[in-house]
């Protein structure tokens, strides 16, 4: 058993998923039904992901959720998530996605890491930072494969943290200070949403040591070279076909992305 989830629910459970993305059509949410609680929604979500790395998908970092107060107000829950990110997930910074691949795409500004080497669990807190080779703005485009976009914590965990594809801008020299940088979202120009890297568990930095202890607790360990999206510093909007979005991060610079008509 793995809480209250036998091993071949979990599977099954991976594969609904699976199919609801794979389609683009959203399903009910599983956790209730299923008896998912945290453990075994990180069971299934990893089972998830598998399915993605057999048919020849790579792993190249983790993504940090609900790191501030405005996405756990927006999706109703109270507690930092992590996901898995791949290399199919990753667009080109100015690129173009086809939105027909999602349910109900949705947009936010992040702040990206790139790790110089590979942390240890049990580091130090203030250690995790000399991992850090770089920082860059980034974008996350995510997508429940719920319906109505609606999830208790168990559901969002098992569904990859409604992980669906990111664009990291060009990377920089990690500043003395990330804690309080002006972060912008622009949709065809206007601006959206306003916030600061502060909405990101105060400081993006801490969302770093987060994925490490966390992840570490499922046995993941994050790799030399592997992306770690730090959390959205603003709520996620809307993804609609034409759009062009670009995040704007104080003293960093962008990152943008187009919808296709």
């Amino acid at each position: 058993m793995i809480g209250e989830v036998r091993l071949p629910d979990v599977e099954q459970l991976a594969g609904r998923l699976f199919e609801a993305a794979e389609a683009a059509t959203a399903i009910p949410r599983i956790a209730a039904a299923a008896g998912l609680d945290p453990a075994a929604a990180y069971a299934v979500q990893e089972a998830l992901v598998e399915r993605r790395l057999t048919r020849g998908e790579r792993l190249v970092g983790l993504k940090m959720g609900l790191t501030s107060r405005a996405k756990m107000a927006q999706v109703g829950v109270d507690e930092v998530i992590w996901g898995r990110l791949t290399d199919a997930m990753r667009f080109d910074d100015g690129g173009s996605v086809d939105l027909s691949r999602y349910i109900h795409p949705r947009v936010e500004p992040e702040i990206a890491f790139l790790l110089s080497r590979s942390p240890e669990p049990d580091e130090p807190v203030g250690d995790f930072a000399s991992a850090v080779r770089a920082v860059a703005p980034a974008l996350e485009l995510i997508d429940s494969r719920y319906e109505g976009f609606a999830f208790s914590l168990p559901d969002v965990i098992a569904d990859n943290t409604s992980a669906a594809g990111f664009v990291v801008g060009p990377w920089r020299p990690v500043p003395a200070g990330l804690d309080n940088l002006g972060v912008l979202l622009e949709v065809g120009g206007r601006v959206t949403q306003t916030g600061s890297t502060a909405a990101i568990l105060g400081d993006p930095r801490r969302a770093l040591d987060a994925a490490v202890r966390l992840a570490g607790r499922r046995g993941a360990r994050l790799e030399e070279g592997w992306v770690v999206l730090a959390g959205a510093a603003t709520a996620a909007v809307p993804f609609r076909p034409g759009d062009h979005v670009r995040a704007v991060v104080e003293g960093l610079g962008t990152a943008s992305l187009r919808a296709l008509p």
